[in-house]
């Protein structure tokens, strides 16, 4: 990459562990390095982040920069392997990496349908499916609350949002789980890489010749009526984004959520005293303290350009890290780095800010807010089976969340 205009002895540098064995260390390390830090990811590219939330809410709304990674100098010189770990949530092609009008010609479809009254419409069927599955939980001592509800709650609502076939969820689960990975083998994610067309091509043939009141058949309708509104690259496109980004957090998230009850027992004890529902607060609160992507791709400066007092060269590539950012105390306060559900939320990135914000966010905190209901109802004496330092990370560069979250119900 060219070199920044400021001496690049003046800027530090942090290598990114690919398996975030210390994720929230890392994060505090960003901070403390500065607003704007070099930064170095798998297979050692190069790249930057910037850490605070005013300059990242400066980033995501500035005129000069591209979400296209064609725009990236590694990805032109070939830096950038095909079979880099991280290449799944660069190289893709949808609404995520599109700018301006494009971006809004393909956002234009889905937006609609994640609208509050739609989710709101989608509640009783969520709490039916929570409760469904924790009826369903292993009658076991020790239950993995990740892998038995945590997981499949959003996959199952994403699922029957799109009309995934129940023999190719989890198919889809494992692709998914690979991209985001960033511990991955250069052969598997060539594999990935390979399975994920095939994948959206069997769904795309399942939902035409079987329409139904879904929004795979729903895209399928926009492309047929009109393929210059929506490409037939861009339906299966659309489709990756929505399968992907439509669970992957809200695992997370529901997760995050579910160990910061059991590790602060006083907020849980505030919280199922609470007079009020608590739900809101907590996934709130859980959102900005330990939110369920730690490091967002990405963006590229069209033009140099200078953010915090540094001149990034165009072509670089900028990272949001959002743990990190998050935690900034010029935004959340000296106590930034403590979970405290009944603070005054001033707002967090954790979904994304500007035009690229997350249109199922509201989707996401409605599952999170339903599955913490129903489960502490349920369990509301809930402890941890291990010591929390013992929880296993996912290891990624993007999740923030625990690999399995073993817990005792009834201890």
């Amino acid at each position: 990459m060219t070199a920044a205009p400021s001496p690049s002895a003046e800027i530090p540098v942090i290598e990114l562990d690919p398996t975030a064995a210390d994720h929230h260390g890392e994060a505090a390390r960003l901070r403390a390095a500065g607003p704007v830090v070099r930064v170095v990811l798998p297979g050692g590219v190069r790249a930057w982040a910037v850490t605070t939330h005013a300059l990242v809410d400066e980033l995501v709304r500035h005129p000069d920069v591209s979400k296209d990674y064609r725009n990236w100098t590694a990805v032109k010189t070939g830096e950038l392997a095909d079979d880099n770990p991280i290449i799944g949530m660069i190289k893709v092609d949808n609404l995520v990496t599109a700018d301006g009008a494009e971006h809004t010609r393909l956002r234009r479809p889905i937006v609609g349908q994640f609208t509050r009254r739609r989710v709101q419409d989608m509640v009783p069927a969520i709490t039916a499916a929570a409760t469904s599955l924790l009826d369903a939980l292993p009658d076991t001592e020790v239950v993995d609350l990740r892998a038995h509800f945590a997981a499949r709650l959003p996959l199952q609502v994403i699922c029957e949002l799109l009309g995934v076939p129940d023999d190719q969820r989890a198919r889809l689960r494992h692709l998914v789980d690979a991209i985001f990975r960033t511990d991955t083998t250069a052969e598997e994610v060539v594999q990935v890489q390979a399975e994920i067309p095939r994948l959206l091509g069997d769904l795309i043939q399942a939902r035409s010749a079987a329409p139904g009141d879904d929004l795979t058949s729903a895209l399928i309708g926009v492309h047929a009526a009109d393929p210059a509104a929506l490409s037939a690259e861009e339906l299966a496109g659309t489709l990756w984004v929505l399968l992907t980004a439509g669970h992957e957090t809200t695992i997370s998230l529901i997760s995050n959520a579910v160990r910061a009850m059991l590790t602060h027992p006083d907020q849980r004890d505030a919280a199922l005293s609470a007079t009020e529902d608590p739900w809101p607060a907590v996934v709130a609160e859980t959102l900005r303290w330990d939110a369920p992507i730690g490091n967002f791709p990405a963006r590229y400066p069209l033009r140099d350009l200078t953010l915090g007092g540094v001149t990034i060269p165009a072509g670089d590539a900028i990272i949001a890290p959002y743990t990190a950012v998050n935690r900034d105390p010029e935004r959340h306060g000296p106590d930034a780095d403590r979970f405290d559900h009944t603070r005054v939320q001033k707002g967090d990135l954790a979904f994304g800010a500007g035009r690229h914000n997350c249109p199922g966010s509201y989707l996401a905190e409605t599952e999170a807010r339903i599955a913490l209901a129903v489960l502490f109802d349920r369990y509301p004496k809930m402890t941890l089976a291990v010591p929390a330092d013992d929880l296993p990370p996912v290891p990624s560069l993007f999740t923030n969340s625990v690999a399995a979250l073993p817990v005792r119900l009834n201890p």
